[in-house]
């Protein structure tokens, strides 16, 4: 890795971007980061070196411009290894691979048009706004339960009783999985999560037979969820869409699809109750529960997005980057860059945080974001409704925080409800 640097401050050691140090308190890393260097050296878990991208206008060009891809095989005269080299680190079977690296989201130009048509079906406003009704239903069940289970004061863990069942049940609907099979991909979600090595391999391959089971029995018996659309699709023009592609839709859209959902859930939850005068202010004003959740989404749980490739020499924030290079923007930097927010670390629910970057932005921009915005403003604000003496049942201090790859959030949140 050569490049020109215009700044001579850059820190002297390449970053880990999941260091304890960073993890421990990201805004006061990033904000060195931005001010020392808009664009240096680092890695993620000790993985080859990438260029990492900090400061707002940066991190969306390296979102949006056409130059940065995110399939390395796509960067002209590339030579690329079949797979990942991480995946094969972790011993995911050969025909599981591709499961992840072909992905909807690893792929550029006309084969990623191609599958996100297919799939934006699922997302438009109309298909959105009806899903609101089951999303009311699945959250009121949820908090009768979390009642039950803390009515004598007993603390109550909200992650796995709340943030995790949440949007897995909603995308489940949305995809078409059965409710009877609804647990065991919360096990496989939380598996997949937290990034749990050992387990890896045979969650991938109980996942991608599961699929292909579910495909099956839509061909069968079709209803109106993504799969039996998916289906009608490859009926209708069997060159639009692979049995392959679709096993990947399909997984895709269920593990990605409430990932950061879940995140932001228990993100938020913890951010409000440090930040009681904003709490009251909702409490106050609920129509500003909407403006809220993106203000939340702005300062987390993303902290970075999956690299793009340089397709050519590009010149990024004083820095001339080789062709076929790496390049991580760092989301979380960028939405508290001071150049684009006042005061960017202050959590705001009045401030107007639209076009903050935790979504990604461009072609990849997450398909599923209306969908998690308005899971997230019915479940937050009917949690807060029901309890409203919810408090923390341990100190700050003592609560566990779990590192995935682009994801800071807490792993386990037990809370006193009343």
């Amino acid at each position: 890795m050569t490049a020109t640097a215009a700044n001579p401050a850059e820190p002297a050691e390449p970053i880990e971007l999941l260091s304890p140090e960073l993890t421990a308190d990201p805004f006061a890393g990033y904000a060195r980061m931005r001010e020392q260097a808009p664009v240096l050296t680092g890695s993620v878990l000790g993985g080859p070196p990438v260029w990492m991208v900090t400061r707002y206008d940066d991190v969306r060009r390296v979102l949006t411009e056409p130059c940065f891809l995110t399939n390395p095989a796509s960067v002209p005269g590339a030579e690329v290894e079949d797979g990942p080299a991480i995946l094969k680190q972790l011993n995911i079977p050969d025909d599981v691979v591709d499961l992840i690296a072909l992905a909807m989201m690893n792929l550029d130009g006309a084969p990623h048009a191609r599958l996100r048509k297919l799939v934006s079906r699922a997302f438009t406003a109309r298909r959105v706004a009806e899903l609101r009704p089951q999303i009311e239903h699945i959250t009121a069940g949820l908090l009768d339960g979390m009642a039950e289970a803390g009515r004598d004061g007993t603390p109550v863990d909200l992650v796995s009783a709340f943030c995790y069942p949440v949007p897995i049940a909603v995308i489940c609907e949305l995809v078409g999985i059965d409710e009877a099979d609804r647990p065991q991909w919360h096990g496989w979600g939380r598996v997949l999560s937290l990034m749990q090595v050992e387990h890896l391999p045979r969650i991938l391959r109980e996942c991608a037979d599961h699929v292909q089971e579910v495909i099956a029995r839509r061909r069968a018996e079709p209803r109106d969820d993504l799969i039996s659309a998916l289906i009608q699709a490859q009926e209708e023009d069997g060159d639009r869409l692979s049995d392959r592609e679709m096993v990947r839709l399909v997984f895709t859209m269920v593990t990605a699809g409430h990932e950061s959902t879940t995140y932001l859930l228990g993100n938020s939850v913890l951010a409000l109750l440090e930040h009681p005068e904003q709490l009251a202010l909702l409490r106050a004003e609920p129509s500003r529960w909407p403006q809220a959740v993106r203000e939340l989404m702005r300062l987390g749980p993303s902290q970075f997005a999956q690299a793009r490739y340089t397709a050519e020499e590009v010149e990024l924030g004083g820095v001339t980057i080789p062709a076929g290079e790496p390049v991580v923007p760092l989301l979380l930097a960028a939405n508290t860059d001071p150049r684009k927010y006042d005061d960017p670390e202050r959590l705001d629910v009045c401030r107007s945080a639209g076009n903050h970057l935790g979504f990604g932005m461009g072609s990849h921009y997450c398909l599923g974001a209306p969908l998690a915005y308005q899971e997230a403003e019915v479940a937050l604000e009917a949690l807060f409704t029901r309890f409203p003496d919810l408090s923390l049942a341990v100190g700050r201090e003592e609560l566990p925080w779990a590192l995935r790859p682009g994801f800071t959030r807490v792993a386990e949140l037990p809370l006193r409800l009343a």
